[in-house]
Protein backbone atom coordinates (compact mmCIF):
# COMPACT_ATOMS: atom_id res chain seq x y z
CA UNK A 1 0.00 0.00 0.00
CA UNK A 2 1.42 3.32 -1.02
CA UNK A 3 2.36 5.77 1.70
CA UNK A 4 -0.12 8.65 1.36
CA UNK A 5 1.03 10.63 4.39
CA UNK A 6 1.83 14.23 3.45
CA UNK A 7 4.43 16.54 4.90
CA UNK A 8 2.97 19.28 7.12
CA UNK A 9 4.36 22.00 4.87
CA UNK A 10 3.03 20.47 1.67
CA UNK A 11 0.40 22.62 -0.11
CA UNK A 12 -1.75 19.50 -0.51
CA UNK A 13 -1.82 19.07 3.25
CA UNK A 14 -3.87 22.23 3.70
CA UNK A 15 -7.46 22.96 2.79
CA UNK A 16 -8.57 26.09 0.90
CA UNK A 17 -9.50 27.78 4.16
CA UNK A 18 -5.85 27.69 5.24
CA UNK A 19 -4.70 30.34 2.72
CA UNK A 20 -5.03 33.04 5.39
CA UNK A 21 -2.74 31.06 7.67
CA UNK A 22 -0.20 30.64 4.89
CA UNK A 23 -0.15 34.34 4.18
CA UNK A 24 0.23 35.05 7.87
CA UNK A 25 3.46 33.05 7.76
CA UNK A 26 2.41 29.72 9.30
CA UNK A 27 3.09 26.59 7.23
CA UNK A 28 3.32 23.48 9.39
CA UNK A 29 6.27 23.68 11.78
CA UNK A 30 8.18 26.12 9.56
CA UNK A 31 8.04 29.77 10.59
CA UNK A 32 8.03 32.27 7.75
CA UNK A 33 8.38 36.06 8.27
CA UNK A 34 4.97 37.65 8.58
CA UNK A 35 3.98 40.38 6.08
CA UNK A 36 3.48 43.91 7.34
CA UNK A 37 -0.21 43.42 8.09
CA UNK A 38 -2.57 40.51 8.65
CA UNK A 39 -3.31 39.12 5.23
CA UNK A 40 -6.75 37.62 5.29
CA UNK A 41 -9.02 37.69 2.26
CA UNK A 42 -11.39 40.62 2.52
CA UNK A 43 -15.09 39.84 2.34
CA UNK A 44 -16.66 41.09 -0.83
CA UNK A 45 -19.83 43.03 -0.13
CA UNK A 46 -22.59 42.17 -2.62
CA UNK A 47 -23.12 44.92 -5.13
CA UNK A 48 -26.11 47.12 -4.30
CA UNK A 49 -28.91 46.77 -6.78
CA UNK A 50 -29.84 50.02 -8.50
CA UNK A 51 -32.18 49.32 -11.40
CA UNK A 52 -31.25 51.17 -14.54
CA UNK A 53 -33.80 53.77 -15.55
CA UNK A 54 -34.15 55.89 -18.62
CA UNK A 55 -33.43 59.53 -17.85
CA UNK A 56 -36.09 61.36 -19.83
CA UNK A 57 -36.62 65.14 -19.58
CA UNK A 58 -39.00 64.75 -16.66
CA UNK A 59 -36.41 62.75 -14.72
CA UNK A 60 -33.75 65.48 -14.87
CA UNK A 61 -33.70 67.31 -11.52
CA UNK A 62 -33.06 71.01 -11.20
CA UNK A 63 -30.37 72.49 -9.00
CA UNK A 64 -32.97 73.19 -6.30
CA UNK A 65 -33.37 69.46 -5.85
CA UNK A 66 -29.77 68.90 -4.77
CA UNK A 67 -28.90 67.60 -1.31
CA UNK A 68 -28.62 70.55 1.08
CA UNK A 69 -30.73 72.73 -1.22
CA UNK A 70 -30.67 76.43 -0.45
CA UNK A 71 -33.73 78.40 0.62
CA UNK A 72 -32.55 81.46 -1.33
CA UNK A 73 -31.11 82.18 -4.74
CA UNK A 74 -27.39 81.98 -5.43
CA UNK A 75 -27.24 85.75 -5.93
CA UNK A 76 -27.88 86.10 -2.17
CA UNK A 77 -24.94 83.78 -1.45
CA UNK A 78 -22.69 85.82 -3.73
CA UNK A 79 -23.70 89.07 -2.03
CA UNK A 80 -23.02 87.65 1.43
CA UNK A 81 -19.73 86.18 0.23
CA UNK A 82 -18.62 89.57 -1.11
CA UNK A 83 -19.52 91.22 2.21
CA UNK A 84 -17.58 88.69 4.28
CA UNK A 85 -14.62 88.79 1.88
CA UNK A 86 -14.41 92.57 2.22
CA UNK A 87 -14.55 92.31 6.01
CA UNK A 88 -11.88 89.61 6.04
CA UNK A 89 -9.59 91.69 3.80
CA UNK A 90 -10.01 94.68 6.10
CA UNK A 91 -9.20 92.51 9.12
CA UNK A 92 -6.07 90.98 7.52
CA UNK A 93 -5.05 93.29 4.63
CA UNK A 94 -1.51 91.91 4.34
CA UNK A 95 -2.64 88.27 4.63
CA UNK A 96 -0.40 87.63 7.61
CA UNK A 97 -2.72 85.02 9.12
CA UNK A 98 -1.93 81.36 8.59
CA UNK A 99 -4.40 79.68 6.24
CA UNK A 100 -6.10 77.69 9.02
CA UNK A 101 -6.44 80.84 11.15
CA UNK A 102 -7.75 82.79 8.17
CA UNK A 103 -10.43 80.18 7.53
CA UNK A 104 -11.40 80.07 11.21
CA UNK A 105 -11.74 83.86 11.17
CA UNK A 106 -13.83 83.66 8.00
CA UNK A 107 -16.18 81.06 9.55
CA UNK A 108 -16.79 83.36 12.51
CA UNK A 109 -17.51 86.29 10.20
CA UNK A 110 -19.80 84.17 8.03
CA UNK A 111 -21.84 83.05 11.06
CA UNK A 112 -22.26 86.65 12.26
CA UNK A 113 -23.04 88.09 8.82
CA UNK A 114 -25.57 85.39 7.93
CA UNK A 115 -27.31 85.76 11.31
CA UNK A 116 -27.67 89.53 10.75
CA UNK A 117 -28.93 88.99 7.20
CA UNK A 118 -31.41 86.30 8.32
CA UNK A 119 -32.93 88.71 10.86
CA UNK A 120 -33.53 91.31 8.14
CA UNK A 121 -34.74 88.65 5.71
CA UNK A 122 -37.41 87.50 8.17
CA UNK A 123 -39.10 90.94 8.15
CA UNK A 124 -40.74 90.30 4.80
CA UNK A 125 -40.29 86.55 4.36
CA UNK A 126 -40.86 83.34 6.34
CA UNK A 127 -38.13 83.05 8.96
CA UNK A 128 -35.38 80.55 8.17
CA UNK A 129 -34.97 77.48 10.34
CA UNK A 130 -31.66 76.85 12.07
CA UNK A 131 -30.81 74.20 9.45
CA UNK A 132 -31.60 76.56 6.58
CA UNK A 133 -29.52 79.33 8.12
CA UNK A 134 -26.65 76.87 8.55
CA UNK A 135 -26.99 75.82 4.88
CA UNK A 136 -26.73 79.45 3.77
CA UNK A 137 -23.64 79.94 5.93
CA UNK A 138 -22.03 76.77 4.56
CA UNK A 139 -22.71 77.94 0.99
CA UNK A 140 -21.10 81.32 1.72
CA UNK A 141 -18.00 79.63 3.14
CA UNK A 142 -17.88 77.20 0.19
CA UNK A 143 -18.01 80.17 -2.18
CA UNK A 144 -14.98 81.66 -0.43
CA UNK A 145 -12.77 78.62 0.16
CA UNK A 146 -14.19 75.54 -1.51
CA UNK A 147 -16.08 74.62 -4.67
CA UNK A 148 -18.76 77.28 -4.52
CA UNK A 149 -21.95 76.41 -6.31
CA UNK A 150 -20.68 72.97 -7.31
CA UNK A 151 -19.55 71.97 -3.81
CA UNK A 152 -22.90 70.36 -3.03
CA UNK A 153 -22.35 67.93 -5.90
CA UNK A 154 -18.79 67.14 -4.84
CA UNK A 155 -19.94 66.43 -1.28
CA UNK A 156 -22.45 63.78 -2.37
CA UNK A 157 -21.67 60.23 -1.26
CA UNK A 158 -20.04 58.09 -3.94
CA UNK A 159 -19.33 60.88 -6.46
CA UNK A 160 -16.35 60.21 -8.73
CA UNK A 161 -16.75 62.72 -11.57
CA UNK A 162 -18.74 65.91 -12.12
CA UNK A 163 -18.96 66.83 -15.82
CA UNK A 164 -20.39 70.23 -16.71
CA UNK A 165 -21.44 70.89 -20.29
CA UNK A 166 -22.52 74.50 -20.53
CA UNK A 167 -25.09 74.90 -17.76
CA UNK A 168 -25.94 71.22 -17.32
CA UNK A 169 -23.99 68.81 -15.10
CA UNK A 170 -23.68 65.03 -15.27
CA UNK A 171 -22.56 63.24 -12.10
CA UNK A 172 -20.82 59.86 -12.19
CA UNK A 173 -20.99 57.63 -9.08
CA UNK A 174 -19.02 54.51 -8.28
CA UNK A 175 -22.10 52.53 -7.22
CA UNK A 176 -25.07 53.79 -9.25
CA UNK A 177 -25.98 55.20 -12.68
CA UNK A 178 -25.16 58.68 -13.89
CA UNK A 179 -27.37 61.55 -12.74
CA UNK A 180 -28.05 64.79 -14.62
CA UNK A 181 -28.62 68.22 -13.08
CA UNK A 182 -30.37 70.68 -15.36
CA UNK A 183 -28.74 73.93 -14.26
CA UNK A 184 -25.60 74.53 -12.18
CA UNK A 185 -24.83 78.06 -13.38
CA UNK A 186 -26.85 81.01 -14.62
CA UNK A 187 -24.64 81.67 -17.64
CA UNK A 188 -21.55 80.45 -19.43
CA UNK A 189 -19.72 83.53 -18.16
CA UNK A 190 -20.52 82.51 -14.59
CA UNK A 191 -19.11 79.02 -15.23
CA UNK A 192 -15.89 80.48 -16.67
CA UNK A 193 -15.61 82.84 -13.68
CA UNK A 194 -16.01 79.81 -11.37
CA UNK A 195 -13.13 78.03 -13.13
CA UNK A 196 -10.82 81.01 -12.81
CA UNK A 197 -11.76 81.56 -9.17
CA UNK A 198 -11.03 77.91 -8.34
CA UNK A 199 -7.69 78.14 -10.15
CA UNK A 200 -6.82 81.17 -8.01
CA UNK A 201 -7.88 79.46 -4.77
CA UNK A 202 -5.72 76.47 -5.69
CA UNK A 203 -2.61 78.59 -6.09
CA UNK A 204 -2.67 78.35 -9.89
CA UNK A 205 -3.40 81.97 -10.73
CA UNK A 206 -1.46 81.61 -13.99
CA UNK A 207 -4.00 79.04 -15.20
CA UNK A 208 -6.87 81.23 -16.39
CA UNK A 209 -9.53 80.03 -18.83
CA UNK A 210 -9.51 82.68 -21.57
CA UNK A 211 -9.54 82.86 -25.35
CA UNK A 212 -5.73 83.01 -25.20
CA UNK A 213 -5.59 79.88 -23.01
CA UNK A 214 -8.76 77.95 -23.92
CA UNK A 215 -7.73 74.80 -21.99
CA UNK A 216 -6.67 74.69 -18.33
CA UNK A 217 -6.14 72.08 -15.67
CA UNK A 218 -5.56 72.41 -11.94
CA UNK A 219 -6.53 70.88 -8.61
CA UNK A 220 -9.10 72.33 -6.24
CA UNK A 221 -8.37 73.02 -2.55
CA UNK A 222 -9.80 69.59 -1.63
CA UNK A 223 -7.50 67.86 -4.15
CA UNK A 224 -10.10 67.25 -6.86
CA UNK A 225 -8.68 67.54 -10.36
CA UNK A 226 -10.28 70.08 -12.72
CA UNK A 227 -9.98 70.20 -16.50
CA UNK A 228 -11.83 72.97 -18.38
CA UNK A 229 -12.04 74.07 -22.00
CA UNK A 230 -13.56 76.70 -24.28
CA UNK A 231 -12.90 74.57 -27.37
CA UNK A 232 -16.04 72.51 -26.89
CA UNK A 233 -19.46 73.55 -28.22
CA UNK A 234 -20.19 75.11 -24.85
CA UNK A 235 -17.74 75.86 -22.01
CA UNK A 236 -17.07 72.53 -20.31
CA UNK A 237 -15.58 71.44 -17.01
CA UNK A 238 -14.72 67.95 -15.74
CA UNK A 239 -13.95 67.50 -12.04
CA UNK A 240 -12.33 64.23 -10.96
CA UNK A 241 -12.84 63.71 -7.24
CA UNK A 242 -10.28 61.76 -5.20
CA UNK A 243 -12.51 59.74 -2.91
CA UNK A 244 -9.63 57.71 -1.51
CA UNK A 245 -6.82 60.24 -1.26
CA UNK A 246 -5.91 59.32 2.32
CA UNK A 247 -6.20 55.55 1.98
CA UNK A 248 -3.40 53.03 1.56
CA UNK A 249 -2.80 49.50 0.38
CA UNK A 250 -4.81 47.84 3.16
CA UNK A 251 -7.92 49.71 2.04
CA UNK A 252 -7.34 48.45 -1.52
CA UNK A 253 -7.53 44.91 -0.10
CA UNK A 254 -10.76 45.76 1.74
CA UNK A 255 -12.33 47.16 -1.43
CA UNK A 256 -11.31 44.15 -3.52
CA UNK A 257 -8.84 45.94 -5.82
CA UNK A 258 -6.09 43.55 -4.74
CA UNK A 259 -6.06 40.40 -2.62
CA UNK A 260 -3.77 39.61 0.34
CA UNK A 261 -1.41 37.54 -1.80
CA UNK A 262 -0.95 40.28 -4.40
CA UNK A 263 -0.58 42.80 -1.57
CA UNK A 264 2.31 40.81 -0.11
CA UNK A 265 3.87 40.36 -3.55
CA UNK A 266 3.72 44.07 -4.47
CA UNK A 267 5.02 45.21 -1.09
CA UNK A 268 7.98 42.87 -1.49
CA UNK A 269 8.57 44.33 -4.97
CA UNK A 270 8.65 47.83 -3.46
CA UNK A 271 11.03 46.75 -0.70
CA UNK A 272 13.25 44.95 -3.23
CA UNK A 273 13.44 48.17 -5.29
CA UNK A 274 12.02 46.69 -8.47
CA UNK A 275 10.86 49.17 -11.09
CA UNK A 276 7.06 49.00 -11.34
CA UNK A 277 4.76 50.20 -14.12
CA UNK A 278 1.06 50.50 -13.20
CA UNK A 279 -1.20 50.43 -16.27
CA UNK A 280 -4.89 50.32 -17.10
CA UNK A 281 -7.72 52.15 -18.82
CA UNK A 282 -9.01 55.54 -17.72
CA UNK A 283 -10.61 55.44 -14.27
CA UNK A 284 -9.18 52.02 -13.40
CA UNK A 285 -7.51 53.21 -10.19
CA UNK A 286 -3.89 53.53 -11.39
CA UNK A 287 -3.14 56.62 -9.30
CA UNK A 288 -4.72 55.08 -6.19
CA UNK A 289 -2.52 51.98 -6.46
CA UNK A 290 0.59 54.03 -7.23
CA UNK A 291 -0.11 56.27 -4.21
CA UNK A 292 -0.59 53.22 -1.98
CA UNK A 293 2.69 51.66 -3.14
CA UNK A 294 4.51 54.95 -2.71
CA UNK A 295 3.41 55.10 0.92
CA UNK A 296 5.12 51.75 1.50
CA UNK A 297 8.57 53.08 0.58
CA UNK A 298 10.81 52.94 3.68
CA UNK A 299 11.01 56.23 5.63
CA UNK A 300 14.80 56.40 5.37
CA UNK A 301 14.68 56.95 1.61
CA UNK A 302 14.45 60.13 -0.45
CA UNK A 303 12.08 60.25 -3.43
CA UNK A 304 10.84 62.74 -6.03
CA UNK A 305 7.32 62.75 -7.48
CA UNK A 306 6.73 64.40 -10.86
CA UNK A 307 3.14 65.19 -11.88
CA UNK A 308 1.26 67.40 -14.29
CA UNK A 309 -1.31 67.98 -11.52
CA UNK A 310 -0.65 66.95 -7.94
CA UNK A 311 -2.57 63.75 -7.09
CA UNK A 312 -0.17 61.49 -5.20
CA UNK A 313 0.28 63.65 -2.06
CA UNK A 314 3.20 61.55 -0.88
CA UNK A 315 4.80 64.69 0.54
CA UNK A 316 1.98 65.09 3.05
CA UNK A 317 2.52 63.71 6.57
CA UNK A 318 1.24 60.17 6.99
CA UNK A 319 0.12 58.41 10.17
CA UNK A 320 2.37 59.02 13.17
CA UNK A 321 3.16 55.31 13.41
CA UNK A 322 4.01 55.06 9.69
CA UNK A 323 6.22 57.93 8.53
CA UNK A 324 6.87 58.01 4.82
CA UNK A 325 10.04 58.79 2.87
CA UNK A 326 11.40 62.30 2.44
CA UNK A 327 9.47 63.45 -0.62
CA UNK A 328 10.09 66.31 -3.04
CA UNK A 329 6.84 66.82 -4.95
CA UNK A 330 7.35 68.50 -8.32
CA UNK A 331 4.36 69.82 -10.26
CA UNK A 332 4.33 70.95 -13.89
CA UNK A 333 3.33 74.48 -14.80
CA UNK A 334 1.15 75.48 -17.72
CA UNK A 335 1.94 78.27 -20.13
CA UNK A 336 0.49 81.74 -19.65
CA UNK A 337 -0.64 81.66 -23.27
CA UNK A 338 2.26 83.60 -24.76
CA UNK A 339 4.69 82.10 -27.26
CA UNK A 340 8.32 83.17 -27.21
CA UNK A 341 10.95 81.79 -29.51
CA UNK A 342 8.60 79.05 -30.69
CA UNK A 343 7.96 77.79 -27.16
CA UNK A 344 5.08 78.36 -24.77
CA UNK A 345 6.19 81.00 -22.29
CA UNK A 346 6.26 79.89 -18.67
CA UNK A 347 5.49 76.23 -19.40
CA UNK A 348 7.38 73.59 -17.39
CA UNK A 349 6.69 69.98 -18.38
CA UNK A 350 7.38 66.73 -16.54
CA UNK A 351 10.26 66.15 -18.94
CA UNK A 352 11.69 69.56 -18.05
CA UNK A 353 11.63 68.70 -14.34
CA UNK A 354 13.53 65.41 -14.62
CA UNK A 355 17.09 66.83 -14.61
CA UNK A 356 16.39 68.94 -11.54
CA UNK A 357 14.70 66.05 -9.72
CA UNK A 358 17.66 63.74 -10.35
CA UNK A 359 20.06 66.37 -8.97
CA UNK A 360 18.27 66.01 -5.63
CA UNK A 361 20.09 62.68 -5.36
CA UNK A 362 16.83 60.81 -4.78
CA UNK A 363 16.60 57.06 -4.35
CA UNK A 364 13.51 56.74 -6.54
CA UNK A 365 11.50 58.77 -9.03
CA UNK A 366 7.71 58.41 -9.22
CA UNK A 367 5.85 59.88 -12.19
CA UNK A 368 2.10 60.32 -11.77
CA UNK A 369 1.39 59.48 -15.40
CA UNK A 370 3.57 59.07 -18.47
CA UNK A 371 1.72 60.55 -21.45
CA UNK A 372 4.31 61.81 -23.91
CA UNK A 373 8.02 62.47 -24.36
CA UNK A 374 8.64 62.22 -20.59
CA UNK A 375 8.68 58.46 -21.17
CA UNK A 376 12.35 58.71 -22.22
CA UNK A 377 13.79 60.35 -19.08
CA UNK A 378 11.56 58.10 -16.98
CA UNK A 379 12.85 54.89 -18.59
CA UNK A 380 16.41 56.20 -18.63
CA UNK A 381 16.22 57.00 -14.92
CA UNK A 382 14.92 53.48 -14.23
CA UNK A 383 17.57 51.88 -16.42
CA UNK A 384 20.50 53.93 -15.14
CA UNK A 385 20.11 53.10 -11.47
CA UNK A 386 16.81 54.56 -10.32
CA UNK A 387 15.90 51.28 -8.66
CA UNK A 388 12.43 51.17 -7.19
CA UNK A 389 11.03 53.87 -9.45
CA UNK A 390 7.35 53.76 -10.46
CA UNK A 391 4.93 55.39 -12.88
CA UNK A 392 1.51 54.90 -14.46
CA UNK A 393 0.55 54.57 -18.11
CA UNK A 394 -2.83 54.63 -19.82
CA UNK A 395 -3.30 51.40 -21.81
CA UNK A 396 -6.66 50.01 -22.89
CA UNK A 397 -5.73 46.31 -23.09
CA UNK A 398 -3.06 44.22 -21.33
CA UNK A 399 -1.55 42.89 -24.57
CA UNK A 400 -0.86 46.45 -25.80
CA UNK A 401 1.47 47.52 -22.97
CA UNK A 402 4.81 47.06 -24.75
CA UNK A 403 3.42 48.50 -28.00
CA UNK A 404 2.25 51.61 -26.18
CA UNK A 405 5.66 52.13 -24.57
CA UNK A 406 7.44 51.68 -27.91
CA UNK A 407 5.04 54.12 -29.56
CA UNK A 408 5.78 56.83 -26.96
CA UNK A 409 9.52 56.25 -27.25
CA UNK A 410 9.49 56.55 -31.04
CA UNK A 411 7.32 59.69 -30.85
CA UNK A 412 10.03 61.10 -28.57
CA UNK A 413 12.62 60.51 -31.31
CA UNK A 414 14.09 57.12 -30.36
CA UNK A 415 14.62 54.33 -32.86
CA UNK A 416 12.37 51.30 -32.39
CA UNK A 417 15.20 48.87 -31.67
CA UNK A 418 16.73 51.18 -29.08
CA UNK A 419 13.31 51.70 -27.51
CA UNK A 420 12.85 47.93 -27.14
CA UNK A 421 16.18 47.54 -25.35
CA UNK A 422 15.52 50.54 -23.09
CA UNK A 423 12.11 49.17 -22.04
CA UNK A 424 13.57 45.73 -21.32
CA UNK A 425 16.37 47.15 -19.18
CA UNK A 426 14.16 49.62 -17.29
CA UNK A 427 10.96 47.84 -16.23
CA UNK A 428 10.79 44.80 -13.96
CA UNK A 429 7.09 44.44 -13.11
CA UNK A 430 3.90 45.59 -14.86
CA UNK A 431 0.61 45.67 -12.93
CA UNK A 432 -2.56 45.91 -15.02
CA UNK A 433 -5.84 47.15 -13.50
CA UNK A 434 -9.17 46.23 -15.06
CA UNK A 435 -12.21 48.51 -14.83
CA UNK A 436 -15.72 47.04 -15.18
CA UNK A 437 -18.63 49.49 -15.01
CA UNK A 438 -21.97 47.74 -14.38
CA UNK A 439 -23.91 50.74 -13.08
CA UNK A 440 -26.02 50.86 -16.26
CA UNK A 441 -27.37 47.34 -15.56
CA UNK A 442 -27.99 47.74 -11.85
CA UNK A 443 -24.52 46.87 -10.57
CA UNK A 444 -21.54 48.91 -9.49
CA UNK A 445 -18.06 49.76 -10.70
CA UNK A 446 -15.34 47.16 -10.18
CA UNK A 447 -11.64 47.96 -10.19
CA UNK A 448 -9.15 45.17 -9.62
CA UNK A 449 -5.72 43.88 -10.60
CA UNK A 450 -6.21 41.35 -13.39
CA UNK A 451 -2.62 40.85 -14.61
CA UNK A 452 0.90 41.10 -13.21
CA UNK A 453 3.73 40.63 -15.70
CA UNK A 454 7.48 40.23 -15.49
CA UNK A 455 9.38 42.00 -18.29
CA UNK A 456 12.29 40.06 -19.80
CA UNK A 457 15.10 40.98 -22.15
CA UNK A 458 14.81 41.37 -25.91
CA UNK A 459 14.93 38.05 -27.78
CA UNK A 460 16.71 37.97 -31.15
CA UNK A 461 17.91 40.79 -33.36
CA UNK A 462 15.23 43.37 -33.90
CA UNK A 463 13.00 41.64 -31.35
CA UNK A 464 10.87 43.10 -28.61
CA UNK A 465 10.91 42.67 -24.84
CA UNK A 466 9.10 39.52 -23.80
CA UNK A 467 6.74 39.26 -20.86
CA UNK A 468 5.52 36.38 -18.72
CA UNK A 469 2.40 36.23 -16.59
CA UNK A 470 2.97 36.04 -12.85
CA UNK A 471 -0.71 36.60 -12.09
CA UNK A 472 -3.54 36.46 -14.64
CA UNK A 473 -7.25 35.57 -14.93
CA UNK A 474 -7.92 31.85 -14.75
CA UNK A 475 -11.02 29.80 -15.38
CA UNK A 476 -14.08 31.82 -14.40
CA UNK A 477 -12.07 34.23 -12.22
CA UNK A 478 -11.49 37.58 -14.02
CA UNK A 479 -9.12 38.80 -11.29
CA UNK A 480 -5.42 38.00 -11.11
CA UNK A 481 -4.58 34.43 -10.01
CA UNK A 482 -1.04 33.12 -9.61
CA UNK A 483 0.23 31.44 -12.80
CA UNK A 484 4.05 31.40 -12.97
CA UNK A 485 7.07 31.95 -10.74
CA UNK A 486 8.98 35.17 -11.47
CA UNK A 487 12.73 34.97 -12.00
CA UNK A 488 13.36 37.46 -9.16
CA UNK A 489 11.83 35.37 -6.35
CA UNK A 490 15.17 35.18 -4.55
CA UNK A 491 15.27 38.98 -4.48
CA UNK A 492 11.77 39.13 -2.96
CA UNK A 493 12.58 36.57 -0.30
CA UNK A 494 15.70 38.45 0.73
CA UNK A 495 13.43 41.30 1.85
CA UNK A 496 12.24 39.01 4.66
CA UNK A 497 8.59 39.77 3.88
CA UNK A 498 7.75 37.16 1.24
CA UNK A 499 7.81 33.38 0.86
CA UNK A 500 7.42 31.62 -2.47
CA UNK A 501 5.13 28.96 -0.97
CA UNK A 502 2.43 31.61 -0.63
CA UNK A 503 2.17 31.64 -4.43
CA UNK A 504 1.50 27.97 -5.00
CA UNK A 505 -0.82 27.14 -2.12
CA UNK A 506 -4.45 27.26 -3.35
CA UNK A 507 -3.99 30.50 -5.36
CA UNK A 508 -7.62 30.34 -6.54
CA UNK A 509 -8.81 31.04 -2.98
CA UNK A 510 -6.70 34.17 -2.40
CA UNK A 511 -9.54 36.47 -3.48
CA UNK A 512 -12.04 34.95 -1.09
CA UNK A 513 -15.68 35.15 -2.28
CA UNK A 514 -16.31 35.35 -6.01
CA UNK A 515 -16.69 38.74 -7.68
CA UNK A 516 -20.29 39.95 -7.51
CA UNK A 517 -20.97 40.69 -11.18
CA UNK A 518 -24.41 41.45 -12.57
CA UNK A 519 -23.51 40.76 -16.19
CA UNK A 520 -21.74 37.75 -17.74
CA UNK A 521 -18.18 37.01 -16.69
Amino acid sequence: MADTQQRPDSPAAHGPADIAGLLAGRIGPTRIPQPAAALTPAPVTPAPHHPATAAGPAAIPKLAGLPGQLPVGWEVIEALQAEVSAELSAHDPSRLLEEDDRRAQARSMVTKTVAQWATKYAHGNPALSADEEHAVGAAVFDAMFRGGRLQGLLDEQGVEDVMVDGLRAHIEYYDRPRRTIERVADSHEELIAWVNRMAGLSGHGERALTQATPMVGFRMPDGSRVTASLLTTRPSVVIRKHRIRQHGIDELVQWGSINPLIRAFLLACVQAKLNILVVGDMGAGKTSLLRALGREIPPGERIATLESDRELYLDEPGPADKPGPLTFAFEARQSNGEVRGGSAAGEVTIGDMFPTALRYNVNRVIVGEVRSTEVLPMLQAMSAGGSGSMCTLHVRRPHAIISRLVQLCTEAGMQTEAANHLIASAIDVVVYLTYLDETAIGGRKHRFVSHVYEVHDVVGEGGRPTTSEIFAPHGGEPRAVYRNMPSFLDVLERTGSFDRRWLTHSPETAWGPSLQLVGPR
